[in-house]
């Protein structure tokens, strides 16, 4: 049985509930511990649109799935219709990055414009002393406030996905599935006899479920598929593309070029609407810059420098670096060893022994 800290025995909890096995499981954990539990669900899309769509959350069937779960283990469920927010906060800034050269992670955006903030809101005025989810991280107490670390599972691990939390958030949430491994939270499902216990994981960006995101990125900027050049380090033309938003730093294939060594993505010049190529060293990265930080340590601790891990993808090792806090919400980061691919849009993320010290957006302009 799980209990939560600084929560009162039988006290009134609000499960996230996206529809999936996680967040069910997680609800379900919060019911058997003896919690007054509330579930909410953010509709994010239409439901006829999106109703049959494979690997979406936060819409028709998932919907659907979350109130089953909530019947069946006998707690309200209330569905809040964010489409507009959604489509604002994430959807089109999604579609920007992409115009302005860069990779972006539409999932934090959600968690840090959407999810985490106005989930937080309701579940305070419905009188919840804690908002709890499905992700797989683990939260510690601490006089200083609350700490965010690695989950157990490192193939589960979702802390990069979560470096926006502030602090005053992350004291707020709770986290009962980051001590386990997924084929735990898989027994637990069948366990609490739940209907989404073999339901497979959303795969891909849930609002491109396809993993067509290209499409989607035309469909809402005019322009995104316009041709343009494929040129060298030296600015000899090699190729043509049709439209930068099909490229992203570090990609080697389908690049449409033909040379006598392999090449790879250096950088995208989207005012030019330029792809740059070249040898795989050309991608060597010593550091980099880092904008709208958000620090879960004390920001003092980074002013002469700080020695860290560093993710700059969630699929990536963290890698040893040195952090310097810099004025206006950024930071510059010193690697140990070159770093190849590092892509702007994409997050940068401090760890310390797995605890996530803070992070930022990985700026073009660094």
């Amino acid at each position: 049985m799980i209990i939560l800290d600084n929560v009162s025995p039988g006290g009134r909890v609000a499960v996230a509930m996206s529809g999936g096995v996680d967040s069910s499981v997680a609800a379900a954990l919060m019911v058997e511990a003896g919690y007054q539990v509330v579930g909410i669900t953010l509709q994010l899309y239409d439901h006829g649109q999106m109703i049959n769509k494979k690997g979406a959350c936060c819409a028709g069937q998932d919907i659907y799935d979350a109130r089953t779960v909530a019947d069946r283990l006998g707690f309200p469920h209330y569905v809040l219709d964010y489409e507009s927010v959604f489509r604002q906060g994430v959807i089109d800034d999604f579609a920007e990055s992409y115009m302005q050269g860069e990779t972006p992670v539409p999932c934090i955006r959600c968690n840090q414009r959407v999810k985490f903030r106005d989930l937080l809101t309701t579940a305070r005025d419905l009188g919840a002393e804690a908002l709890v989810t499905g992700h797989y991280v683990q939260r510690f107490s601490n006089p200083n406030g609350a700490q965010l670390h690695r989950a157990v599972d490192p193939n589960r691990d979702q802390s990069y996905f979560l470096f926006a939390t502030t602090q005053e958030q992350l004291d707020y949430l709770r986290f009962p599935l980051g001590g386990m491994e997924k084929a735990e939270t898989r027994d637990h499902a069948r366990w609490f006899d739940l209907a989404v216990s073999e339901k497979p994981d959303s795969q891909d960006i849930c609002f491109v479920p396809s993993g067509g995101y290209a499409a989607v990125v035309a469909k809402l900027r005019p322009g995104a598929l316009d041709p343009g050049e494929i040129v060298d380090l030296q600015g000899v033309v090699l190729g043509q593309h049709q439209g930068i938003i099909n490229f992203t730093v570090g990609q080697r294939r389908g690049l449409g070029v033909s040379a006598a060594d392999p090449l790879y993505v250096i950088r995208l010049e989207p005012e030019a609407k330029r792809v740059v190529v070249g040898p795989h060293e050309a991608l060597a990265k010593h550091e980099l810059l880092v904008k709208e930080v958000n620090w879960l340590a004390d920001p003092r601790l980074f002013e002469q420098g700080h020695p860290c891990q560093i993710k700059i993808r969630s699929t990536h090792q963290p890698v040893d670096a040195m952090v310097h806090a810099l004025p206006d919400h950024k930071a510059k980061v010193f690697f140990s060893l070159p770093e190849y691919g590092v892509s702007s849009g994409q997050a940068c993320v401090f760890y310390d022994q797995g605890q996530v010290l803070g992070g930022g957006w990985i700026s073009s302009k660094g």
